[in-house]
């Protein structure tokens, strides 16, 4: 490097030093005279120092700056020190880069190139700086054949030594300053943590509170029931301690479900409530699968959505899934446990609720607990009902009826392989449980909440009356059948008040009713109406409503807290279980009657549209229940095969009607599955070898959704019974007047065909009117209170003498 261009650049440098406002402008101007006095081979030099102290950027910038207001009168001090350099060593760079390299030491980010780098650091820029064009003291190290470095006077060392003292300081302040926020944001993130822990221990004591808030009110009721019939403190203190335990468990969205339907315990009665009863794997293949079929089931107007039984089962012996291998298992073709939590947690999102089966009665014989007592395990065979020898069995089945008196006769099985006779009711592969032992109504009542914490809002009891038994009775209906299911109506208000219990009770009105248990001590929230809808279709077969009209008022004079299911059919058999106390008064015999109504629904009477088959035919008595789908009952699979169009535009009349007629009933409306589109009887089961003696499969068929499709034509049978249905169902969930607890009565309209239902809620009034006849019939009802409007058409008219076509129906609504 040429000495006198360096001598104009010192010059130059001292000029503009003199006239600096601030010495951080100075120290910059310095070091770039410096950076342009360096060779093309000194520029190459990497600066290595700069990566021997990885500080934060902030710490340079505050070295700079710290250097810059320590000394401010010594930027000349560069200019001497340059001098001294320049005499000692021609061809070396001032010693001003010597300062430059120790502020570079303290500057922890990568270098860019030079100016940019020196500028950046003077204005205390948080930027990367480029790499100088030269090295500055790591020259010497770089370039060993310039011998003449260690002549450097002690005075731009000493310098140095200064100015790297004043940087080291700077940083060490620095460091501090980040380590104090550092401190500082860890104490901010432990306030943080400790808050949210106490609120998250606040929130779980207000939990706690409310659980115990439940558990007091309740639990001298729920002592006293226990201890009566078991007698058993230690049982007890662990029946409670689970309670808990399940509560805990239990998530939050459900917690809050909870309270928000406390606090409107009549939620499930609104009038837009429409249920649908659906096998996962014929709807949708698996539990998946009905989770992306939630549009349809919206489109469908439903959101109330009964799963029948996914629980797993042992493929050939599980009864339609009614005999459960284990309670907290799904299905391995359905799906998992996750997926059921999934499910309901996205029907929550559309304000759907979800139903599913709990088999109280019995277990598979595949269940853990009867694989052990078969072992010999005496525990678990005190859960079940074993018998050495036939003496008691024989005693049982002196009195105790038959359920399958064909498939499964007796209420006993032998058992060769371990000597011993064990009660099942139902099938030989499905064992009674003996709720007389308290571990079975424990474990039971913890089966049960586990399902609740999967998200499931309404939980249906199967065969409820069945679950007592006593040596010399029915083992029917028995007292205390109705104390279990109290115990689990006050278990699930402390655990999971949202949840609703469904009772399966398939009995004759007087022996459903029951089941409700008492306004101050309630049992099931719901029952299905089962008398009601084998009535319904005794009123198709016979044209005559007279029966149908006496089981309406029955219903209209009960409780407004007791809520009916209704429904026209559903996985299940029809059981002709009629009032034939009030038949036999007009000339109907019991036998004859049912062989009559089987006999029309098998379409072997002349006036009969119908198809079906028989399940469970009893030949001596000549007793059978009735198995078919609504259309096919109605005469659309008959209309459909012989392509009558004139019979099939009846047949759908008549389906709609009874839908109609249905969503007028004093409860909640349930369809089946394919209903909505009027899907006929499935008679592939007969080629399943698992199925073929179980005629109920004929209304379990697959969901035809290539039939589905076909609800946009309007035309179609499909499109023409779907938007029918949704017409009336939409009519129903924005008229008040259907909400459950309405007042209800029936009219007489002096025809035998036609029925009349009034209903009034809230200042709102109107009629719903239902020929159960081919033919058009007047149905004349003199309503004198001011007009009506026909809720379908519009039509406004007077409330008396109103025409009703075959298998017609209309609502007229109060002005």
């Amino acid at each position: 490097m040429k000495r006198t261009n360096t001598s104009k650049k010192k010059n130059s440098r001292k000029k503009k030093t003199t006239a600096a406002a601030a010495p951080v402008t100075a120290a910059v101007e310095t070091v770039e005279a410096a950076a342009a006095a360096e060779t093309p081979a000194e520029a190459a030099e990497p600066k290595t120092a700069a990566k021997a102290e990885p500080k934060k950027v902030e710490e340079s910038k505050a070295a700079v700056k710290a250097e810059a207001k320590v000394e401010p009168k010594k930027v000349e001090e560069p200019k001497a020190a340059a001098k001294a350099e320049v005499k000692a060593e021609p061809k070396k760079v001032e010693e001003p880069k010597v300062a430059v390299k120790a502020e570079a030491k303290a500057e922890p980010k990568k270098v860019e190139e030079a100016k940019a780098a020196v500028k950046a650091e003077a204005k205390a820029e948080p930027k990367k700086v480029e790499e100088p064009k030269a090295a500055v003291k790591a020259e010497a190290k770089a370039e060993p054949k310039k011998a003449e470095e260690p002549k450097a006077t002690a005075k731009p060392a000493k310098k140095t030594t200064r100015k790297s003292s004043v940087v080291k300081k700077a940083t060490e302040a620095a460091a501090k300053t980040v380590e104090t926020a550092k401190k500082a944001a860890a104490d901010a993130a432990k306030k943080a943590a400790e808050a949210a822990e106490a609120a998250a221990a606040k929130a779980a004591k207000a939990a706690d509170d409310e659980f115990y808030y439940r558990m007091e009110k309740r639990n001298d009721e729920l002592r006293w029931l226990y201890m009566e019939m078991y007698g058993n403190d230690s049982m007890y203190a662990e029946l409670c301690d689970n309670l808990h335990r399940f509560y805990v468990e239990r998530n939050r969205d459900l917690k809050a479900m909870d309270i928000e339907r406390e606090n409107n315990p009549n939620w499930y009665k609104s009038n837009d409530m429409l249920g649908m009863m659906l096998y996962i794997d014929n709807f949708a293949g698996n539990i998946k699968g009905v989770e992306s079929k939630l549009d349809y089931l919206e489109k469908s107007n439903v959101n109330y959505i009964h799963l029948m039984p996914f629980l797993d089962t042992v493929p050939g012996k599980s009864d339609g899934g009614y005999a459960v291998k284990d309670f907290r298992k799904v299905r391995e073709d359905l799906g998992t446990m996750e997926d059921l939590e999934h499910l309901t947690a996205a029907c929550h999102k559309k304000n759907m609720n979800v139903c599913m089966d709990f088999v109280m009665n019995h277990t598979s014989e595949d269940h853990e607990w009867a694989r052990r007592a078969r072992a010999g395990e005496g525990e678990y065979m005190s859960r079940y009902f074993f018998f050495d020898n036939a003496q008691i069995p024989d005693q049982f089945e002196s009195t105790v009826p038959q359920v399958f008196p064909r498939n499964a006769p007796g209420n006993f099985t032998w058992l060769p392989d371990i000597g011993h006779y064990v009660m099942t009711t139902f099938y030989p592969y499905q064992w009674d449980l003996n709720y007389l032992n308290p571990r079975v109504f424990n474990e039971m009542m913890y089966n049960f909440l586990f399902l609740a914490n999967k998200g499931i809002d309404v939980i249906r009891i199967d065969a409820v009356p069945y679950i007592w038994k006593e040596l010399g009775t029915q083992c029917r209906n028995l007292r205390r059948v109705h104390t279990i299911v109290r115990m689990m109506r006050i278990i699930g208000e402390i655990v999971c008040p949202s949840v609703l219990l469904l009772g399966e009770v398939v009995m004759e009105p007087e022996k459903v009713v029951p089941y409700f248990g008492t306004v101050e001590k309630p049992e099931c929230h719901m029952l299905y109406n089962v008398t009601t809808m084998a009535t319904t279709w005794h009123t198709v077969a016979t044209r005559d409503v007279s029966l149908l009209k006496r089981q309406l008022d029955i219903v209209a004079g009960l409780p407004k807290e007791y809520v009916f299911l209704n429904y026209l059919r559903c996985h299940d058999d029809i059981g002709w279980g009629l009032d034939y106390d009030f038949l036999k008064a007009r000339g109907q015999e019991e036998v004859p009657h049912k062989k009559f109504l089987n006999d029309y629904f098998q379409g072997f009477t002349e006036n009969s549209k119908s198809r079906g088959e028989l399940y469970e035919y009893d030949p001596v008595t000549q007793d059978a229940r009735f198995c078919a789908t609504t259309a096919s009952m109605c005469g659309v699979e008959k209309a459909g095969f012989e392509q009558n169009e004139a019979e099939m535009a009846k047949a759908i009349d008549l389906d709609v009607m009874l839908h109609a007629y249905m969503f007028t009933q004093s409860g909640i409306p349930v369809i089946y599955s394919g209903d909505e589109i009027g899907q006929v009887n499935d008679y592939t089961y007969k080629n399943d070898p698992n199925k073929a003696h179980d005629s109920r499969y004929i209304h379990r068929g697959a969901m035809r959704w290539d039939l589905a499709e076909n609800i946009e034509n309007p035309d179609s049978v499909e499109g023409r019974i779907f938007n029918r249905l949704s017409q009336l169902e939409q009519l129903r969930k924005t008229e008040k007047v259907f909400m459950t607890n309405a007042d209800m009565w029936t009219v007489e309209t002096y025809d035998p065909s036609i029925l009349c239902i009034g209903r009034y809620y809230e200042g709102e009034k109107m009629f719903g009117l239902f020929n159960f006849s081919e033919y058009d019939k007047t149905a004349w009802i003199n309503e004198t209170d001011g007009m009506y409007e026909n809720m379908l058409t519009g039509e406004v008219r007077k409330a008396s003498g109103v025409d009703i076509p075959g298998y017609g129906f209309c609502w007229l609504k109060k002005l």
